[in-house]
């Protein structure tokens, strides 16, 4: 399917989507994404998993009284909604400023192509 070197639709042929892939616009786009996602994954699991091995291997420390009938374990675990909340909310801020403009780029090439 004929297409240009930067993946662009050349008019009047069907639409490339394996060249649109493999342009260094949209290869550029999906490392973007993954360089914030991923470790950002990883990080987070590592977090959920201490929180369960504490949970389940640190009885003595996790009922550690902070104040009142507050423990370590209490606040360890509503931490980790906290956490989930600030990592969705950091990559709504992400998408919206990295991804998202990028990616309507993306898809009003091809709709534009699909109409030629």
């Amino acid at each position: 399917m004929p297409h240009d070197d930067t993946g662009t639709h050349t008019p009047g042929t069907a639409i490339d989507y394996i060249a649109i892939e493999e342009s260094p616009d949209f290869i550029a786009h999906k490392r973007t994404h993954r360089s914030f996602v991923f470790p950002l994954a990883v990080a987070f699991l590592l977090w959920y998993f201490a929180y369960v091995l504490l949970a389940d291997y640190a009885h003595e420390f996790m009922a550690t009284k902070v104040i009142g009938n507050i423990n370590i374990g209490l606040i360890l675990g509503l931490s980790q909604f906290v956490t989930t909340f600030a990592i969705t909310t950091w990559y709504v801020s992400f998408a919206n400023r990295k991804l998202d403009p990028a990616a309507e780029k993306f898809r009003n090439e091809l709709e534009e192509a699909e109409r030629a």
